[in-house]
């Protein structure tokens, strides 16, 4: 399915186009009005394809707890989360030296490294500025930048290890777990929903992993980057329980590719009933909330879809 076509459907069932339009215009207007020097890298970075479930966790945690209109304040949260989460791709493609993302060239290899490594400090910078009058998603922003600065240096110092699924568990509750949770507290406005934030995180950073592992099935195991790099997804904890898996795991040896992916790929129901126990969770986490729940039920298991995706 074509993914701005699926993005639209899942907004739409939602209940959320109205929230999603005025964020894309919010950040429309921040592009026009930035930096000449940095305006058309801007603008290429944020032209892409989006499935805003960083936004949406935002909208949805809201509504949960204080009903339908989203006012200005929870907009402005959301459009700063979005930026963030933009930096923190351009440094990702740089550190994976991914050339395209979302079938268009990725910022660093279309403006080179330093404009790409500038463009991330200058949407940062912003992010925080618009915000600069609501104190508690400052403390929440910068609590997530911390955060994903110290996750990515684990996730690097874990490369190769034989590690386990709580292992993964622990980096990815740090990595994509820590943004949601700061979505689900953006939205709450409290610390309310941080527990079912987390578990969207870990939910989504999973179904991630096993996307992965299936486009690569797919592309002929094109694009290779976590396995060349030895990054410890949930596929990979799992299948390096063998030995000999572990083995090629831990070595990096050139020419070991293909055949790790094979052994992540039969991993592949493992890991889907493994990421069913977390959908499990976050529904109860949810449900604690009652007749409100349902539009936290309904956002969790669209994430839950992505692995198929």
């Amino acid at each position: 399915m074509d993914l701005e076509k699926e993005t639209t459907g899942i907004i739409a069932e939602l209940g959320f186009e109205a929230e999603i339009e005025r964020l894309r215009g919010a950040i429309d207007a921040w592009i026009g009005t930035a930096s000449t020097e940095l305006q058309e890298a801007l603008r290429w970075q944020f032209s892409g394809s989006s499935k805003y479930y960083r936004p949406l966790t935002v909208f949805s945690c809201y509504r949960a707890l204080h009903g339908p209109a989203i006012p200005e304040t929870v907009i402005q949260a959301a459009v700063a989360v979005e930026l963030f989460h933009n930096m923190s791709l351009v440094i990702d493609d740089i550190l994976d030296r991914s050339r395209e993302r979302r079938g268009k060239s990725t910022l660093h290899c279309r403006f080179g490294k330093l404009p790409a490594l500038m463009a991330s400090g200058y949407v940062v910078a912003d992010g925080y500025r618009m915000v600069i009058d609501d104190k508690f998603s400052i403390e929440l922003l910068s609590e997530l930048m911390k955060r994903l600065g110290a996750a990515e240096c684990m996730q690097w110092r874990l490369r190769r290890k034989p590690l386990g699924v709580e292992d993964w568990r622990t980096i990815a509750g740090e990595d994509t777990g820590s943004m949601f949770e700061v979505c689900a507290c953006l939205g709450a406005r409290s610390e309310d929903l941080r527990a079912y934030g987390h578990l969207l995180g870990l939910l989504y950073h999973g179904c991630d992993d096993v996307a992965d592992v299936r486009g690569l099935q797919a592309l002929g195991g094109g694009g290779m980057e976590d396995i060349r790099d030895g990054i410890l997804t949930l596929p990979a904890a799992i299948a390096i329980r063998d030995a000999r898996v572990a083995e090629m795991f831990v070595s990096g040896r050139s020419g070991d590719e293909t055949e790790l992916l094979h052994a992540f790929e039969a991993q592949l129901p493992e890991a889907e009933r493994y990421l069913d126990g977390i959908l499990d969770q976050a529904m109860k986490e949810a449900e604690l909330f009652s007749e409100e729940a349902s539009g936290l039920v309904a956002l969790a298991a669209k994430v839950r879809g992505l692995s198929s995706t």
